[in-house]
């Protein structure tokens, strides 16, 4: 069968503090419902290493996943009722709900709405409604919440790898990817894939490059004597719960148009700016020149993009815009996507360096995450004040590149840092970001870390020994 989820025995687990945190979470998932799990389910969340906002314009990403994870506990019931429970008790209220009558809250989504994201999903591709199984759920989360490292995500994925096991059934990794990329959109997010894919995809000790349609994975093996270094902004945004993505993503797509109406092809027929350059069949350098040469960068208003496609304003909302950007007026296109063709851009010359054996790879990777954060500031304008200055001060401590990671407006940055040097740049990062912020010093602990390549999604089965 195709690569799947693999299905292993605890103990043991890849470290001890995993081993004892599934101990943890046994014990009070059975001290909650009375009986033990059958299996846990593990989704890891992810850090992007280069290629931000272009996984849905139809271009490679280089994420890896990190140590930070999702894990449900499941225990099967013939009820068909699903109970979630949270660890985390005083943050996330206990939620029931029956397998026929899942309902997402689309405008203030809470933690059970993820769930129910990746349960819906995983039902109705495999066509089991009428059969689902009941489960007691008991989630432990570790990825920050609205940090940039796909929480969302990680929560989707694993509540839709635990509905497919209690369910008797199995699906290829890349299955599972697309699926669970398709059924986030229940929430009204509407991203790309690369959250998903690296996910269930990844493997330890190595970042992955993610490509699209159809959606392959590629080993990417980092430099040696480097880490990758994890500051949390503490500035929390949720892309779900506000219209900034989803503006982007509507940016793009009527840049795509225009592009494409202006350059003589079937507009109607293009959503992605992929698609538009493998059809004009330029390299990304031109495709950047063509967003010079056709597009101003003073910012749309609504009736130019409809003079410029023939089309009236109720037909350019009902089939361009969306739910959530229904009420933008006006469209920064050529930046939107100056940077993503450029960013698509470093994200090869990235892979293609990670192959050479040359001395000066460290500090060209960091010149590439350099140019990638001066881009999502400036041309997409996904962050913040905050998050700025972290980077910078990633920069003064010693880091070789800087960037901010995830959606942006909040989160993290990530750097890449001389393995030698990470525990004095920890300390500078802290001297100098948080001990400087009264609100943020007591969360460095979980804010600020060093990671490596992680491993992806597994089943955890516990020991009959």
């Amino acid at each position: 069968m195709a690569d799947t989820v693999p299905v292993v025995c605890f103990p043991p687990v890849e470290t001890e503090n995993a081993h004892d945190r599934l101990k943890n979470l046994a014990e009070k998932f059975e001290k909650k419902f009375g009986c033990k799990p059958e299996f846990f389910g593990r989704a890891p969340g992810r850090v992007n290493l280069i290629g931000e906002h272009i996984d849905y314009c139809g271009y490679s990403v280089l994420p890896m996943a990190i140590e930070q994870d999702v894990v449900i506990a499941v225990a099967t019931t013939e009820s068909q009722d699903i109970l979630l429970s949270n660890v985390k008790s005083d943050l996330y209220s206990d939620f029931l709900f029956h397998v026929n009558n899942v309902e997402i809250n689309k405008e203030t989504p809470q933690w059970q709405n993820y769930f129910q994201c990746g349960f819906l999903g995983m039902v109705e591709h495999l066509h089991i409604q009428s059969a689902v199984r009941g489960m007691k759920c008991m989630v432990d989360g570790t990825v920050p919440a609205s940090s940039g490292l796909s929480s969302s995500s990680a929560l989707v994925c694993c509540a839709a790898l635990v509905t497919m096991h209690a369910n008797g059934k199995s699906l290829p990794k890349n299955v599972l990817a697309d699926l669970c990329a398709r059924c986030e959109q229940y929430i009204g997010t509407q991203g790309g894939g690369m959250d998903q894919a690296i996910s269930f995809m990844a493997q330890k000790g190595t970042a992955k490059l993610i490509e699209f349609n159809p959606l392959r994975a590629t080993d990417v093996y980092l430099p040696d004597g480097i880490s990758f270094v994890i500051s949390n902004s503490c500035v929390e945004m949720n892309k779900a719960a506000t219209s900034e993505f989803n503006t982007r993503v509507v940016e793009c797509r009527i840049a795509t148009q225009i592009l494409a109406k202006q350059s003589g092809l079937e507009w109607e027929k293009f959503q992605r700016l992929g698609q538009v350059q493998r059809a004009l069949n330029v390299s990304l350098p031109q495709a950047v020149d063509l967003v010079r040469k056709t597009l101003h960068e003073e910012p749309y208003t609504r009736a130019e993009v409809c003079q410029i496609l023939g089309i009236k304003e109720e037909d350019f909302v009902s089939t361009v815009l969306s739910a959530r950007t229904a009420q933008v007026q006006s469209f920064k296109l050529f930046q939107r996507a100056t940077h993503v063709f450029s960013e698509a851009g470093r994200v090869l010359s990235f892979k293609r360096i990670c192959e050479e054996t040359d001395s000066e790879a460290p500090q060209k990777l960091g010149t590439l995450m350099n140019q990638s954060h001066t881009s999502c500031r400036d041309m997409y304008e996904c962050s913040c004040t905050d998050l700025d200055s972290l980077v910078n001060i990633c920069m003064e401590a010693g880091a070789l590149g800087s960037r901010l990671t995830g959606a942006g407006w909040g989160g993290c940055a990530v750097s890449m840092v001389p393995t030698h040097d990470v525990m004095n740049f920890l300390v500078k990062v802290k001297k100098n970001f948080y001990d400087k912020h009264p609100s943020k010093a007591g969360k460095v602990g979980a804010a600020l870390f060093a990671t490596q390549p992680g491993s992806g999604a597994l089943i955890y089965l516990p020991s009959t020994a």
